[in-house]
């Protein structure tokens, strides 16, 4: 009987759940940036070999409350906005009805204040008689001292009863199959929930961006907070006149002001040029077809507190369990 089952990856922001995430699945789908809130969404993606299917969610980072409230174990709601509420509510709900969550940290010999918020919310584990297998996943173990790594298991240890203990490093894939393997240990037995070829429930366009908004993070740095969205506005595949597929992508990055709108095109739209140069690189591998981009930047005052716009762009509440 092969086994198949729910995996969820908790972290605090930048820890590198998305990273971990793409190396296990083998390709990129999942956006990566030093910045927090770069994911946004859950998103499902699908790993599936001899052994069976693990189903990973992957979710916004956790952020712990700077207020001191609740003693330091809420949440601060990412900056207090209509989408740091869903933002927070996907993360957390990610923690229920899974067979496994990954507590992802960094190999830092000390437990955070975020770290101690996420532990607060984690579901009883196994060791301690509850449903969930929970594993302590050190990430970045090739940027420390071994002595470094062993501190961390120590103070985290500490903190809550993990199943199991994996150090990683999601960059180099050090432990990764370590990981894999110590993951189908602790699944379920059943029938895989997607076919064999499946890698993600997210569709195309959203992929698209996804990958959009992650080029204009990386390129922007810190000019441009973040209150950056993107719309797929057309998406449309032809042939050429030599017979080759070629996408049609036109695509709107939503901003909040006109001032950021401004750097976001840049002196003689060269910024604006860049962001869908190095965009319709990873496009085109993603959708293996050659892609015509066309981006524009449009102002949407205060869209992050906009019930509308929020669902326009795919943040909707009720679609959290």
């Amino acid at each position: 009987m092969s086994k198949a089952g729910f995996v969820t990856i908790a972290g605090k922001p930048n820890v590198g759940k998305s990273t971990l995430m793409n190396t296990m699945i083998g390709q990129k789908l999942a956006i990566t940036s030093y910045k927090p809130q770069t994911t946004r969404k859950q998103m499902r993606t699908v790993y599936t070999d001899k052994r069976g299917q693990i189903v990973f969610l992957d979710t916004p980072g956790m952020n712990a409350d700077k207020t001191g409230s609740a003693a330091g174990t809420a949440y601060t709601g990412y900056f207090r906005t209509q989408l740091g509420d869903y933002m927070e509510k996907a993360a957390e709900s990610s923690l229920d009805e899974v067979d496994v969550v990954l507590l992802l940290v960094e190999p830092k010999g000390k437990v955070t204040a975020e770290d101690e918020a996420i532990i607060k919310l984690l579901p009883k584990s196994r060791a301690d008689g509850g449903k969930s297998t929970v594993i302590l996943v050190i990430n970045k173990i090739d940027s420390v001292p071994q002595e470094k790594v062993a501190r961390t298991i120590e103070v985290f240890s500490k903190e809550y009863r993990f199943d199991e203990i994996v150090p990683v490093s999601a960059r180099s894939k050090a432990g990764v199959e370590d990981l894999i393997s110590t993951m189908f240990m602790h699944l379920p037995d059943g029938e895989p929930f997607y076919d064999e070829d499946t890698v993600t429930n997210v569709n195309e366009r959203d992929l698209v961006a996804d990958i959009i908004r992650e080029k204009a993070l990386r390129l922007l740095q810190d000019e441009v907070p973040h209150g950056v969205a993107v719309t797929v506005d057309s998406f449309k595949y032809r042939k050429n006149r030599e017979g080759v597929t070629i996408c049609d992508i036109d695509a709107s990055i939503i901003t909040e002001k006109e001032t950021h709108k401004a750097i976001i095109i840049g002196k003689g739209g060269e910024m604006l040029k860049k962001i869908g140069t190095v965009a319709r690189i990873d496009i085109e591998n993603l959708i293996q077809n050659k892609v015509n981009l066309k981006l524009w930047v449009k102002v949407r005052k205060d869209w992050r507190d906009d019930d509308q716009q929020l669902k326009s762009y795919g943040y909707n509440m009720k679609d959290l369990k």
